[in-house]
């Protein structure tokens, strides 16, 4: 993809997705509210305005997935569980524009973190795995959404429950929970192929020796064979109505806050086991991408 005066890339990609666009590269369903809880900034661009934002820090989360260190010209304050409007433009004037969830904590960094799954047959992610370089410059807005996010003054204690790079999200939460003095207590339960592709893997293993009353459970759907013998107790299977009962029933009191993550059957699936499993559906906060 091509943005502000790169040479090749966006029109090349969007010919060869014209016909064929990967749904799991769409928009995902967000709200489009602008961030009303956090602090105002003052003389500070709306959050709904395209800002410019450095590319700082790239790395290989795993085989199909970059994490991207952001700095825009004015970070607005985020909560975890919101996300960040990207936009790319080819010299032609041709758009493309997609939604990723922050995986970065709150903090005064002045940057954000997004993790980018490479849809081979999008617009936007080949520019990201392909091209994008540390010191390019890409245009974004944001924070949005509110329905999404994590208070944990109010919220309980919380099941997370990640497909994929659906993880996304979720790691903001699980990051910010270790800055918290009080936190209440947390289970992440987390889908992923193989051991190979979950996303922020030995930071997570990390997070769950470090802080108290934090519970990781990975769902491996195709191959354990990598995973260290410690993580023998975890599943070798999809997420369904069984795996959920289990995982509430190893928490400490049943969860006040369900946050669900991934594409939309997995979170079709795991939305219905948690309400069969009497949850009240409007303890049930769900986020989801095409396919």
């Amino acid at each position: 993809m091509v943005i502000r005066g790169v040479s090749s890339g966006l029109r090349t990609i969007k010919d060869a997705s014209d016909h064929a666009v990967n749904t799991s590269e769409l928009p995902r369903e967000k709200s489009t509210e602008v961030n009303s809880i956090s602090p105002s900034v003052h003389d500070a661009p709306s959050p709904n305005v395209w800002q410019d934002a450095v590319i700082e820090q790239i790395e290989v989360a795993t085989p199909g997935v970059k994490t991207f260190v952001l700095r825009p010209k004015m970070l607005h304050p985020f909560l975890p569980g919101q996300h960040i409007d990207v936009r790319l433009t080819a010299p032609d004037g041709y758009e493309a524009h997609r939604s990723y969830s922050i995986a970065s904590a709150p903090d005064n960094s002045g940057t954000f973190q997004l993790a980018i799954e490479l849809m081979k047959r999008g617009e936007v992610s080949p520019y990201f795995h392909e091209v994008a370089q540390t010191a390019d410059t890409i245009e974004v807005r944001g924070p949005f959404t509110t329905h999404f996010i994590w208070r944990p003054a109010s919220d309980g204690v919380v099941l997370l429950v990640g497909g994929g790079s659906g993880v996304a999200p979720l790691m903001s939460m699980v990051r910010h929970r270790a800055n918290l003095p009080d936190a209440p207590p947390m289970m992440l339960l987390y889908s992923a192929r193989s051991w190979d592709e979950v996303i922020f893997r030995d930071e997570l293993l990390l997070h769950e020796q470090s802080q108290a009353g934090l519970r990781i459970w990975f769902c491996i759907t195709r191959a354990l064979s990598h995973a260290p013998a410690s993580r023998v107790a975890d599943f070798t299977r999809r997420i369904d109505a069984v795996v959920v009962q289990e995982a509430i029933a190893a928490m400490p009191q049943t969860p006040a806050t369900c946050f669900v993550c991934g594409n939309n059957s997995f979170v079709g699936t795991v939305a219905d086991a948690l309400v069969q499993s009497g949850l009240p559906l409007n303890n049930v906060k769900t986020e989801r991408y095409g396919g």
